[in-house]
């Protein structure tokens, strides 16, 4: 009797998503990490920073620290890599069993992008997008720092989303302008709003931040259309900002100069609206 001998292949692993958070100094990366490891709820991290003096862990997640490895509440790790960050994913990656996500911090002065473009050689891991957080407050200032400037144009540049933090540090009609402002630094990335750097947890992990935009751009003409209105002369320009940041009728952005009014202009961004008053008084933010 000839026995027939079957040869199941063995089962690829899948590959770890590995996001990459950057942001220059003071921006809030570590107060971000922090606030994503307590609010894991199960997602087992392994967070990899060059050194474990440049994050400071909050005490109380700590379960305990064995040479380059501190273990975190609910299963997640802190890991640093020193000079090899090649070695050190790839040890991440053969833990049994293997993380559910990777995070990489990076310095305040390192292009995030780079770090990201390693991960195509790397076995296990995969790259899920590259997470830049900005300090609302200082942003401007530092892209055009003479230091800095370079690193924050970049980091903005090759952002696949923007963690808009400090927003309670600015008024409401600069975070209008503000979000314009990097909308045109940064086009292809998608804004979340923070303050003290709490976001949900899907915001940074979920989805495959990348795969998400290429398939927003590729269908860009479809998704939004623009028009022009014309309001009769006695509209109230106040009521019609607030009407159309009302979100009531989609819309995701809208400027206007209403020479009829005591208000000259208006703009609307992400459910909020702003005026400006005739003779350069400045702007006023409408209540929500």
């Amino acid at each position: 009797m000839t026995k027939a001998v079957i040869r199941v292949p063995a089962k690829v692993p899948a590959a770890v998503p590995v996001t990459v958070i950057g942001g220059y100094l003071g921006a809030g990366k570590t107060t971000l990490i922090n606030h994503l490891l307590r609010t894991a709820n199960g997602v087992r991290l392994a967070v990899l920073v060059n050194e474990f003096g440049a994050l400071s862990i909050d005490e109380d997640l700590i379960e305990a620290e064995d040479g380059n490895i501190i273990s975190i509440a609910g299963g997640c790790i802190c890991c640093s890599f020193g000079d090899d960050l090649s070695a050190a994913l790839m040890d991440i990656c053969a833990f049994k069993p293997p993380p559910d996500h990777i995070l990489i911090e990076a310095s305040g002065v390192a292009i995030p992008a780079v770090i990201d473009n390693s991960l195509t050689v790397l076995a296990g891991g995969q790259s899920n997008g590259i997470v830049v957080l900005v300090d609302a407050e200082t942003v401007e200032a530092a892209f055009e720092d003479i230091y800095i400037g370079d690193a924050v144009q970049r980091q903005l540049a090759e952002a696949d989303l923007l963690i808009v933090n400090k927003l309670d540090l600015i008024e409401c009609a600069e975070q209008i302008f503000l979000e314009d402002w990097l909308t045109q630094k940064a086009p292809l990335a998608r804004q979340v709003p923070a303050k003290h750097a709490k976001v949900p947890l899907d915001a940074v992990l979920g989805g495959g931040l990348r795969k998400r935009y290429a398939d927003v751009t590729d269908h860009v003409g479809t998704v939004f259309d623009s028009l022009v209105l014309r309001p009769k002369a006695n509209t109230n320009a106040a009521l019609l900002a607030k009407a159309l940041a009302s979100q009531q009728y989609g819309v995701i952005r809208a400027k206007g100069i209403y020479p009829q009014s005591r208000w000259s202009a208006f703009a609307v961004a992400s459910g909020r609206a702003a005026l400006a008053a005739c003779g350069g008084a400045g702007w006023k933010c409408l209540p929500e």
